[in-house]
């Protein structure tokens, strides 16, 4: 996963954040700017379905 720290409001010391999750095959998945409960939610998305593939 990757935390952008170059977009206005994401990173550190602010409520949102702006994720990318490349997997074990590579798989690209780019989020946009949200709050950070929804980026973990998103997360535990993600690694539901690999657990579930």
């Amino acid at each position: 996963m990757l935390n952008s720290l170059n977009d206005q409001g994401a990173g550190f010391k602010t409520d949102t954040n702006k994720v990318t999750i490349i997997d074990n095959n590579n798989n690209i998945t780019a989020y946009e700017l949200k709050s950070k409960s929804e980026v973990a939610k998103d997360l535990v998305s993600v690694i539901i379905q690999k657990l579930n593939a």
